[in-house]
């Protein structure tokens, strides 16, 4: 199997790690503050799976610091996590943290038409946004990831993994 092809006979905790990725529409994003880099930034940010496990897309403002933050230093960690129970125990969430490159695409280029695809299709509701002058596309390409599946279930997963399971996230139906 490729890297790109997504498959049924992917490992089980790939699997969770797939379904994870797409039944979650947003994640906690971490910079670097661009004023002083050794400072650490939090946000919230919507995302969107590119096809064929190439990665994630954001659709961010230039008046977020998070935007100039990844200008000034591109490397950045996404976080995603499953829902909160309404009770019971929260430290075995399944969560993952994804190290990233950020790249914006160039307006109306290729990447940013398959960019601005992937996000519309996720998030439609977002399109009149994408006319905005101050708002732009950001792709980030994983590098790795740390997964914890549940409690004793945590694992390092490298990027030509985490591509098979971007592919099978990417190309699966919703839950």
């Amino acid at each position: 199997m490729s890297a790109t092809e997504p498959s049924s006979h992917l490992p089980r905790l790939h699997r969770a790690l797939g379904d994870l990725l797409r039944a979650q529409r947003v994640a906690a994003l971490g910079t670097l503050d661009a004023q002083d880099p050794t400072q650490p930034f939090v946000s919230m940010v919507p995302y969107a799976l590119l096809p064929d496990g190439a990665g994630f897309v954001i659709h961010v403002s230039g008046l977020a610091p998070h935007t100039a933050n990844l200008q000034a230093a591109p490397r950045a960690a996404l976080m995603v996590m499953a829902s909160e129970p309404e009770t019971g125990p929260v430290h075995a969430l399944p969560r993952v943290s994804i190290d990233v490159r950020a790249e914006p695409p160039v307006p109306h280029s290729p990447a940013w038409e398959r960019a601005r695809g992937a996000y519309l299709a996720r998030f439609p509701e977002a399109e009149p946004m994408t006319a905005l002058p101050d708002f732009r596309f950001v792709t980030l390409s994983p590098t790795r990831a740390r997964q914890v599946a549940g409690f004793g279930a945590a694992r390092t997963v490298e990027a030509d993994e985490l591509a098979a399971v971007l592919a099978y996230a990417a190309a699966a139906p919703a839950p």
